[in-house]
């Protein structure tokens, strides 16, 4: 058997993981590379793998940098099912279409502009909106904790990893010549005692792990700490300052546990009833999916959720619909929170936001997610001064907080969930973190717990 680490190995965003055994070859995950022209560059190369020849796929959740190039692995001949959960299986139908109408958005931008400067080659479009309907159709949903069978060599069964609604960590058994070995895939753990879903399930046993580690060299902040701070944020600007609150969002997971602590803390009387909007169609589509799924939810959330249908006066809360509402948006001058997409400022209705509000001293733009190098929201958190947006160069006079709303375990959380296997895997491979941060985290866990570990380059192919 031989395990080859396509993308996110030294690294946060493009999670792929190709498994081959005899009879078999599968992937987990096949996700988008996130951060600048190099990503897109990296999108667009051809696999080491011919995907015709890819029995299925296993999908831990649907954030893009695990399943946003599944449409492109279809359309280049992949042919099987792609294994899920049923809310994953959900979402896509919303993150699949909205990612491939960014691609040709982008795509035409880009075709305009090499006409009037015709210089180089205009980049390749990566996926269609056609495209990514005709990969839904090859989606399989699965409940949480019961076995399915993707293959005769091969049984998997998904656990609910406390990410995002639908995320998983995926268990694999895998048999070849009479020998039954079996793999762990953490997808993205969730940090535990976060609202909206439930804590990581525990797992005591793999032949094979492999591991997030995002924030395995940093703790989060205790989230009463942090709640705090968006108190003061949201005082300070919109009562003292006389400002707008701009924050990027991921449409899925982000925005919605954002809205629910906005939601409670008007409840409990901390903040006065507040505007805020939600500029992003997908995040409205995908909050309309979150509230559907109410048995994956929390009790906190569920309780939450019933009392916000009988107390509507605690949060003003608007979902933009068309462009024209979001580009009047940039008309209010003080006294809103914009809430949009995407989450590391790269794509979308947020870059206009950032263009209209960036220059203004009197407001703030609170980063809540993890921000991948190469991209405009890491810049941002970096200090720069100024920025291109759109080819203008922005100054950067408002204030940039960091409010961690992290749907990733840290540190301490990733090493507690390590705790419950009641023996060692064979082999441990650390994997979606920057490179010092998973051979960090790779080091840490041989330390404490004697493992056999290591943090494998892209591309490296694993002989089990």
């Amino acid at each position: 058997m031989k395990l080859t680490f396509i993308g996110a190995a030294q690294e946060v965003t493009g999670s792929c993981f190709l498994i081959e055994a005899e009879g078999v070859r599968f992937l987990v995950d096949c996700g988008m590379f996130q951060g600048g022209r190099e990503a897109r560059e990296r999108n667009l190369n051809p696999w080491s793998f011919d995907p015709r020849q890819i029995d299925f796929v296993v999908l831990t959740h649907a954030h893009i940098d695990h399943s946003g190039l599944l449409p492109r692995l279809s359309a280049m001949g992949f042919r099987g099912a792609i294994f899920t959960t049923r809310a994953t299986v959900d979402l896509l139908s919303v993150m699949l279409v909205d990612s491939a109408f960014i691609q040709e958005g982008e795509w035409a931008r880009a075709q305009r502009k090499r006409a009037r400067q015709p210089r180089g080659d205009a980049p390749a479009l990566l996926y269609t909106v056609a495209q990514a309907q005709d990969c839904l159709e090859q989606l399989r949903g699965s409940p949480y904790d019961e076995d399915i069978q993707p293959h005769a060599a091969v049984r998997c069964r998904f656990r609910d990893a406390g990410h995002i609604l639908g995320s998983a960590i995926a268990e694999i058994w895998v048999t070849e010549k009479g020998t039954t070995r079996k793999l762990v895939f953490s997808g993205d753990l969730g940090q535990p005692g976060r609202p909206i879903v439930r804590d990581p399930t525990p797992i005591d046993s793999a032949d094979v792990l492999v591991v997030e580690s995002t924030y395995g060299n940093r703790l989060h902040r205790p989230l009463g700490e942090t709640i705090d701070e968006l108190v003061f944020v949201i005082e300070d600007t919109l009562r003292r300052r006389q400002g707008n609150i701009i924050i990027p969002a991921f449409a899925l997971g982000r925005t919605q546990e954002l809205l629910h602590l906005l939601l409670d803390l008007c409840r409990q009387g901390k903040l006065p009833r507040l505007q805020v909007f939600v500029d992003s169609p997908m995040a409205n589509k995908v909050t309309e999916i979150t509230w559907q799924h109410k048995e994956f939810l929390d009790d906190e959330s569920r309780a939450l959720l019933s009392l916000r249908q009988t107390h509507p006066e605690w949060l003003d809360l608007r979902f933009t619909r068309s462009v024209e509402e979001s580009i009047s948006l940039n008309r209010i001058k003080a006294g809103a929170i914009i809430i949009s997409a995407s989450g590391m400022c790269d794509a979308g209705r947020i870059k206009h936001h950032l263009r209209h509000h960036l220059d203004r001293p009197e407001c703030a733009i609170v980063i809540i997610g993890f921000q991948a190098l190469g991209t405009l929201g890491r810049r941002l958190v970096d200090g720069d001064k100024v920025v291109r947006i759109f080819g203008e160069e922005i100054r950067v006079r408002a204030s940039i907080h960091t409010i961690g709303l992290s749907a990733h375990a840290d540190q301490a959380a990733l090493l507690n969930w390590l705790k419950h296997f009641k023996t060692a895997p064979q082999r441990t491979f650390v994997v979606h973190g920057e490179a010092q941060t998973a051979c960090g985290f790779a080091d840490r866990i041989a330390d404490e717990r004697g493992w056999s570990v290591e943090a494998p380059a892209p591309g490296t192919r694993i002989d089990l």
